[in-house]
């Protein structure tokens, strides 16, 4: 087959490491992975950190309208607006997401009640995966609840959507250590590029259909009485 064309594209990588930058980051050394691909498919792609940005706590657009004095979020949201595609990267932590990637995923929840033009839920049409690193168990876990949280607010999620490194079990080397020489690991390399490729065609699918058509589940629609074959059986 011919080889796609994946350069209308936009990808966000969002990088929930407890480390501001410049520290160095494992989670960083494996997004970089991804990115490169991306990157060398004509895709344009955005990265941040996370810790790097001010963000408040809370489920509201902006928290400043809630008792907050600062709150960045509103300039992220707006890279993540942009994306057709958005990676979460985080490390483990005692088996779980880091606090900074709970606090993205509860942000990002106070915008899933927006709508799109269709009348759609927001993040309706773009797509997600997540990345992940550690030294100890738990990359399955990470996964499951990043990416169960992230089709839940709108974003489709293609096959084979999550990719990880860990070494053994307990404390070991982390990815970007030279004695663990992580980025020869065929079983992250194969899964780090099938996580990229199929994020890229499922994207490339959802953008030239322009997402999902909005018979069934536009909210404004059902808002506005309809129901399409609903029916209830109180009113059979």
């Amino acid at each position: 087959m011919s080889k796609p064309d994946f350069s209308s594209l936009k990808a966000l990588y969002l990088n929930c490491t407890l480390k501001k930058s410049p520290r160095k980051s494992h989670t960083k050394g494996l997004i970089d992975v991804s990115m490169n691909i991306m990157k060398s498919e004509g895709v344009t792609v955005n990265y941040h950190r996370v810790v790097d940005y001010d963000i408040a706590y809370g489920v509201y657009p902006d928290m400043t309208e809630h008792g907050y004095d600062t709150d960045d979020w509103p300039k992220l949201y707006k890279d993540i607006m942009d994306a057709d595609i958005l990676i979460i990267g985080t490390p483990i932590w005692l088996g779980e997401k880091s606090s900074i990637a709970t606090k993205l995923i509860e942000r990002l929840y106070g915008m899933s009640g927006k709508t799109n033009n269709k009348g759609q839920y927001v993040f309706y049409g773009k797509v997600g995966g997540c990345i992940i690193t550690g030294n100890e168990d738990g990359v399955k876990h990470c996964a499951m609840g990043l990416l169960y949280a992230m089709q839940h607010i709108g974003y489709s999620i293609p096959p084979q959507a999550d990719a990880g490194w860990i070494g053994e079990v307990g404390p070991g080397p982390s990815y970007l250590d030279e004695e663990a020489d992580a980025k020869n690991n065929e079983f992250t390399n194969r899964n780090t590029t099938f996580l990229t490729y199929n994020l890229l065609h499922l994207a490339k699918v959802m953008k030239e259909n322009n997402g999902y058509p909005k018979y069934g589940n536009s909210r404004e629609d059902w808002d506005n009485g309809s129901r399409w074959n609903f029916e209830n059986p109180e009113y059979r």
